[in-house]
């Protein structure tokens, strides 16, 4: 590497656990194995103010539960949310580890209460959320800052803009990773390694690899610091592979967002209640398919699909008010014509594909807090639901681009989130948790607040079974599994 490594520092001392990254679920991990007595060690790319991955933008967590379980209302059961799972991955998902995960999330919500997560009632909109999801109070923001809060409270060390360039190996045993902090590099050892440091959405170079020339058109609306370096550094070192560089949370945002970091603001949710163009003018998938959370993840993949991977969500003044605004306000005009041309559309193109959708409109009773009966007959692509024509001004518009927010290729693990490596068995000592292994969950599609959800699982699993890994093969460490 070309740099001295310093040893015999306080910083470089040996840990029972050492955690790659310091999002949901590094901390999730970090919290449960310090509370039952390991020392632990958190390392995190990102300066403080950065801290928490793609967890800082996050609303809330999809949640399981048999009966009422304040925020939430009525009722998830677990088939319920295993087939919601199911439809939006097209199958492509580990049931056991999915079904697992479905089933842990019960006993997210009273664990999160303990170390100071707040809740609040879900948000309206075309959320639809009120039943599936519980909303943390303050965002993701908040909720990261009640684990690093807990976790400092505990004896958890926190290594800010430390990053890792290198991971040893003997056989499938991790032995020490060599981390660059304030210009030094240094070794750290430790009994196990929990891996946690997200996939690789930040590394434009990678996303051009695997996308080709669209990618350049691409907007990382996920923090900037997840390069990927560990999951790389992991593959090379033997993990087994799971998923491909293309899948991934991938979301319509207004083009107008900043290359990175934009978060969950930039999300345009007007597209259900409109029609969604290309640069032609031309509609080119069913804005009414299934509720917003089960289908805004699809529409960064099916914008990157389109000419110069741009779109336009149009709507008239019947839908505002009906949706989640986001941070940037919309394009409004008094005209289709007038609004095609703010957007560099030809007019005449736009005015026919409107004409053509509002004269295949239907009669209806709009509702677009449930699936309604108001769709087209006679036109390709259809809209199934919340189909209304497009009539009446002021008109308003939103231009889209893809947004990426994590990736799915990912190392493989199993139900005790241990690293599975290329023979098919377990690392001896390191887990994975979080956005570097949710491909195993989600091969492809993405359902709202389900990363939460894998990365709470996972984290809590692999702080538990790193206690117990500690307590059989180092009883003397002071690592117990009470």
């Amino acid at each position: 590497m070309g740099r001295k490594i310093v040893s015999d520092t306080s910083f470089s001392r040996g840990r029972d656990v050492l955690i790659l990254g310091g999002g949901n679920a590094a901390l999730c991990a970090a919290i449960t194995a310090r509370a039952q007595g390991l020392s632990v060690l958190v390392v995190e790319a990102a300066p403080i103010h950065y801290r928490g991955g793609n967890s800082r933008h996050t609303r809330n967590m999809r949640t399981m539960h048999e009966g009422p379980l304040p925020p939430l209302t009525d009722a998830y059961p677990e088939e319920e949310y295993w087939q919601d799972l199911l439809k939006v991955t097209g199958g492509l998902t580990d049931e056991r580890l999915a079904r697992m995960t479905i089933r842990e999330t019960e006993r997210h919500v009273p664990w999160m209460k303990r170390h100071g997560v707040r809740f609040q009632a879900p948000l309206g909109g075309t959320l639809h959320l009120s039943r599936t999801n519980a909303f943390f109070l303050g965002g993701g923001k908040a909720l990261m800052n009640a684990y690093y809060h807990a976790a400092q409270e505990m004896g958890v060390e926190v290594a800010y803009d430390t990053q890792v360039v290198d991971l040893k190996f003997e056989g499938s045993r991790f032995t020490h990773a060599t981390v660059l902090r304030d210009g030094a590099a240094h070794e750290i050892r430790a009994k196990v390694l929990v891996a946690a440091a997200g996939g690789f959405e930040s590394n434009l170079d990678w996303l051009r690899e695997a996308w080709g020339p669209p990618a350049d058109n691409f907007i990382v609306r996920g923090t900037p610091y997840n390069m990927g370096v560990v999951l790389k550094l992991l593959l090379e070192r033997g993990a087994r592979q799971v998923s491909d560089a293309t899948q991934g949370h991938c979301v319509a945002i207004d083009a107008r967002s900043p290359k990175f970091d934009g978060g969950i603001v930039t999300r345009v949710d007007a597209v259900s209640l409109g029609i969604v163009v290309n640069r032609n003018g031309q509609r080119f998938y069913d804005e009414g398919e299934d509720f917003w959370p089960k289908r805004y993840a699809i529409w960064g993949r099916l914008v990157a699909g389109q000419p110069d991977q741009i779109g336009y969500a149009i709507i008239d003044v019947k839908s505002m008010g009906k949706f989640m605004p986001p941070v940037f306000p919309p394009i409004k005009a008094g005209t289709l014509a007038q609004l095609a041309q703010a957007f560099g559309l030809d007019p005449a193109a736009l005015e026919k594909t409107v004409a053509e959708f509002n004269a295949a409109v239907r009669p209806g009773t709009f509702d677009h807090t449930k699936f309604d009966d108001c769709a087209t007959v006679g036109i390709t692509p259809p809209k199934t639901h919340w189909a209304r024509p497009i009539d009446t001004p002021p008109y308003y518009g939103y231009p889209l681009r893809p947004g990426i927010t994590f990736t799915y290729l990912g190392v493989a693990v199993d139900d005790k989130a241990r690293m599975i490596m290329d023979d098919g068995k377990p690392s001896e000592n390191v887990f994975a948790a979080g956005e570097i292994m949710a491909g195993n969950v989600l091969g492809k599609g993405y359902l709202a607040g389900i990363g939460m959800a894998i990365g709470t699982t996972f984290g809590r699993i692999a702080g538990d079974e790193a206690v117990k890994l500690c307590a059989s093969l180092f009883p003397a460490s002071g690592g117990s599994a009470a």
